[in-house]
């Protein structure tokens, strides 16, 4: 019997590569020898497994519900909106590589960022440069709105991976704020033990923006809370304003 699930988070930190194919019901994730950097068999120690029915894996940085286990792999159920939103449908079109992560433990360390696996939007990448000691990655929001979220040395999902931001310029040296640019220092390791060494210029990409920006942005938005409201009394929290991050030490 299926395992009904909460919602589930995941840190960014890949565990095992795969290849999504497309299936009459949804998509078919394969593993193997071939489709696990990390892990002798993507399934074992170090890799996903065990899988369960109704385990949720983040399918390049797209949380999915195991549907169905299969000898080398899983097939998982998928919305159109989800196809829609996402890269998977491309992916699953040419039989590309995809990072795959389990849900986490409340034992796990939180060796990335917190990653809910529900993709803000689309991106491109506009540049790929071999640097000395790290890949410089170039990646443009479709929708440059996005952009706002982004900003010196912060996390981003790129394909569910964990990574940090080194900055807002395009190869070209444009500021990338106005068009939703950034580039990502990506160390040997990462390119390597993950899909983006098969990404190639003009590939698009899943991004999830920093839960805690989105959040704050949010209550920035909102304002206090109003005396009393919600059935409970006492004072009104402060508004949150520079000032008062500056008060309490975030300046």
């Amino acid at each position: 019997m299926a395992r009904v699930t909460a919602p589930r988070m995941f840190t960014g930190l890949v565990r095992a590569v795969g290849y999504l194919e497309r299936c009459p019901a949804g998509v078919r994730v394969r593993l193997g020898p071939e489709g696990s950097a990390v892990g002798a068999a993507g399934l074992g120690e170090g890799g996903l497994g065990p899988l369960a029915l109704g385990d949720s894996i983040a399918v390049d940085g797209v949380c999915l519900t195991v549907a169905e286990l299969l000898a080398n792999g899983f097939r998982a159920d998928v919305s159109e909106e989800t196809l829609r939103r996402t890269t998977l449908a491309q992916r699953a079109a040419t039989g590309s590589a995809v990072n795959l992560e389990p849900a986490l433990r409340l034992s796990d360390r939180l060796g990335g960022h917190l990653v809910s696996g529900h993709i803000d939007g689309q991106g491109t990448v506009v540049g790929i440069r071999r640097e000395t000691a790290s890949w410089r990655l170039t990646i443009r929001w479709n929708n440059p709105a996005y952009g706002r979220y982004i900003c010196d040395k912060a996390s981003v999902a790129v394909d569910g991976i964990s990574l940090t931001v080194a900055g807002w310029a395009s190869d070209g040296g444009v500021a990338g704020q106005a068009d939703g640019a950034f580039w990502i220092a990506v160390i040997p390791h990462t390119w390597a033990a993950t899909s983006l060494g098969h990404r190639r210029i003009g590939d698009g990409v899943n991004l999830e923006a920093d839960l805690l920006a989105k959040y704050t942005e949010r209550l920035l938005q909102q304002g206090p809370i109003a005396s009393g409201s919600g059935g409970g009394e006492g004072t009104a929290p402060a508004p949150i304003s520079p000032g008062w991050l500056a008060d309490h030490g975030w300046n």
